[in-house]
């Protein structure tokens, strides 16, 4: 059953789940989707009044989550075009040329290609080079400050995720979106001390926060940074 709550100006959704369980329990997920599991007997007035309570934490939850949603518009890869690499803005300049290449030249990623038809797939092809190379060089000094907690990332792989910046699997694999390689490097610091507390709290509790902020005193500037900058 899908039904909502008014909290101020904002309009929380929800989904409702009755099973025999004895209490009401509230899961927010990284798709910012609201989850309500409640007993059978259960009102939906009683319900609402529990969302409500809980909503500002709801909106916390969601907000936490965005973070990790990448926001960069649609690239159209046409000359003068900006793009971003490491937080910083660089123009496309798109040059017919025998031989394919793309490269940092100045304020320019410089694009040599024999058909511009091609400029998307080739820049797509160095991002996704430069984000493994850079992102993993970022990541190998935070992985071992990490072992003083006795975790170690059993590795690092880079996959396209629509909505999530990075995630990490049961089994302590580390999993990175190669679009923060536009990011600036603290952003990505941020994102990956983020995943490497998962290692140790699975949650997002009060440990986990306190963990973070140990390791990353900033680190709320960063995360507001990285939702303005890939806006």
């Amino acid at each position: 059953m899908d039904t909502s709550i008014q909290f101020g100006s904002k309009q929380i959704n929800f989904h409702i789940v009755y099973s025999s369980r004895k209490t009401l329990g509230i899961t927010v997920a990284p798709d910012l989707s609201v989850l309500v599991k409640a007993p059978i007997d259960s009102s939906i007035d009683k319900i609402k009044e529990k969302l409500l309570k809980k909503a500002p934490w709801i909106i916390r939850q969601q907000s936490f989550f965005l973070s990790f949603h990448p926001k960069t518009p649609p690239r159209k890869y046409i000359g003068g075009e900006t793009h971003l690499y490491l937080g910083r803005q660089y123009r496309l300049s798109i040059e017919l040329n025998q031989v394919e290449s793309v490269k940092l030249k100045g304020k320019f990623i410089e694009v040599k290609t024999l058909d511009k038809s091609k400029t998307k797939e080739l820049v797509k092809e160095w991002y996704l080079i430069h984000a493994k190379s850079k992102l993993t060089e970022i990541a190998k000094p935070l992985f071992e400050k990490f072992k003083k907690y006795k975790v170690e990332p059993r590795s690092i792989v880079f996959r396209d995720m629509p909505t999530r910046w990075g995630s990490c699997t049961p089994k302590g694999k580390i999993i990175l979106n190669p679009e923060l390689i536009r990011a600036p490097r603290a952003c990505i610091e941020y994102v990956i001390i983020h995943e490497l507390c998962h290692l140790i709290y699975h949650d997002h509790k009060k440990k986990f926060i306190e963990l973070q902020t140990k390791e990353m005193p900033d680190w709320e500037r960063w995360k507001l940074k990285l939702e303005s900058i890939l806006a």
